[in-house]
C-alpha cells in the first residue's frame, strides 16, 4: 500500500503532470474569461454566474489563480489594442470583473491580480495605462474605460479599510497616518473625474455597473477619510513640522473633493466629512505656525552659538600665535 502511494505521488509531482495541469488551468481560465467578457451583448455587465466561475479560481492553487490573472489581463490588453480600434465593451467588462475580483476574491487571487496589474509578465507594461484608449467607436463606454482604469490604478495603492480593525489606526505612526489619508483623498479625487451620464440605466447596464462600483469606492474612501481625520484630531499636537505641512496639503485636497458636477451629485464627498476636514486643517495650520516659529528660534539660537564658538576659536588661535612669537623671542635672547 505504501509503495502504491509513493508511485501515485511521484506521478502527480512529475514535471509532465505539472505542465499538463498548468496548461489545463490556462485553458480553463481563458475560456471562462471569454464567457464573462464576451462582446455580445455589449451593454450587459458580466453575469453573476460568470463572475462566480472566475472567483472559483481563487479557491484552488496559486497556479490556477495566476492563470486567471494572466488570462484577464491578456483579454484587457487585446481589447485595448489601438491597432484594432479598441473594443470598449470588452475592455469595460474586464475592468468591472477586475474590480469585483479584487474586492471579493480570495487572498491568493487578489495577490496574483495585483502582480499582473502592476506589470504584465509578458509585455512588461502596465495593463491599466489606458488614458489614450480610442474614443471613436463608442464614446460613452470608452470614456468609462479610461476612467475605470485610472480609478483601479489608484485603488491598488490603498491601505487596509480601517473599519475592519478598530485598533489599526491607533497603532500607526503619524507619517503613515497622513500618508494613508492622502491615499484615500486620491480615490475621492479620482471619483470626481467620472464621466457625466449619457444614457439611462436601462440603455446600458454595463456603464451603470461601473457607476455603481465607483460610488462604492467613493463611500469607502469617505468612511476611511472620516476615520483618519478623527484619529489625527486626537494627536494633532504631536505632529512635527514636516507632518503638519503634509497634513495641511492633504486636507486641502479633501476639501476640494466636496464639489461635484451638478449632474453627477454622487461623485463628491459628504459635506459633513469635508467640514470635519476643514476644521482639522485650520487647527493643523496653527500647529504648523507654532512648529515653524519653534524651528526659527532654534535656528537663531544655533546660529548664535556657532558665532560664539567661532569667536572663541579665533581667540584661542590668537593666543597660540602670540605664545609662539614670545617663545621664539625668548629663545633668541637666550
Amino acid at each position: 500500500m505504501g509503495i502504491k502511494l509513493l508511485r501515485l505521488a511521484a506521478t502527480l509531482l512529475s514535471p509532465g503532470t505539472a505542465a499538463s495541469t498548468s496548461t489545463a488551468s490556462a485553458a480553463d481560465a481563458h475560456s471562462d474569461v471569454l464567457r464573462a467578457t464576451s462582446h455580445h451583448p455589449s451593454t450587459a455587465p458580466p453575469s453573476a454566474h460568470h463572475l462566480d466561475a472566475l472567483l472559483a479560481f481563487g479557491r484552488g492553487s496559486r497556479l490556477s489563480a495566476a492563470a486567471l490573472a494572466s488570462a484577464l489581463t491578456d483579454r484587457l490588453r487585446a481589447a485595448s489594442s489601438s491597432g484594432h480600434g479598441g473594443d470598449a465593451a470588452v475592455a469595460l467588462k474586464c475592468l468591472v470583473a477586475l474590480r469585483i475580483l479584487l474586492a471579493r476574491g480570495a487572498f491568493i487571487l487578489r495577490d496574483q491580480l495585483l502582480v499582473a496589474l502592476v506589470r504584465h509578465p509578458a509585455s512588461g507594461r502596465n495593463p491599466l495605462a489606458l488614458a489614450s484608449f480610442p474614443l471613436a467607436r463608442s464614446f460613452a463606454a470608452a470614456s468609462w474605460v479610461r476612467f475605470s482604469a485610472r480609478l483601479l490604478e489608484v485603488l491598488l495603492l490603498l491601505p487596509p479599510d480601517a473599519s475592519r480593525d478598530p485598533d489599526y489606526l491607533t497603532a500607526l505612526p503619524n507619517p503613515h497616518l497622513v500618508s494613508e489619508l492622502s491615499s484615500f483623498a486620491s480615490v475621492a479625487a479620482a471619483v470626481r473625474q467620472a464621466p457625466p451620464p449619457s444614457c439611462a440605466p436601462q440603455a446600458n447596464a454595463l456603464i451603470w455597473e461601473a457607476v455603481r462600483l465607483a460610488e462604492e469606492d467613493r463611500v469607502t474612501a469617505e468612511r476611511n477619510i472620516a476615520a483618519r481625520v478623527r484619529e489625527m484630531g486626537e494627536r494633532l499636537d504631536t505632529l512635527g513640522l514636516a507632518d503638519a505641512m503634509e497634513l495641511v496639503c492633504v486636507l486641502r485636497r479633501v476639501e476640494e473633493s466636496a464639489a461635484s458636477p451638478p449632474e453627477w451629485k454622487w461623485a463628491g464627498l459628504d459635506e459633513a466629512v469635508v467640514a470635519d476636514a476643514a476644521r482639522l486643517r485650520e487647527r493643523a495650520e496653527e500647529v504648523l505656525l507654532r512648529r515653524t516659529e519653534q524651528d526659527r528660534r532654534l535656528l537663531r539660537r544655533d546660529s548664535g552659538a556657532s558665532a560664539s564658538a567661532r569667536g572663541v576659536a579665533r581667540g584661542a588661535d590668537d593666543v597660540r600665535f602670540r605664545s609662539s612669537r614670545w617663545g621664539g623671542a625668548v629663545s633668541s635672547w637666550r
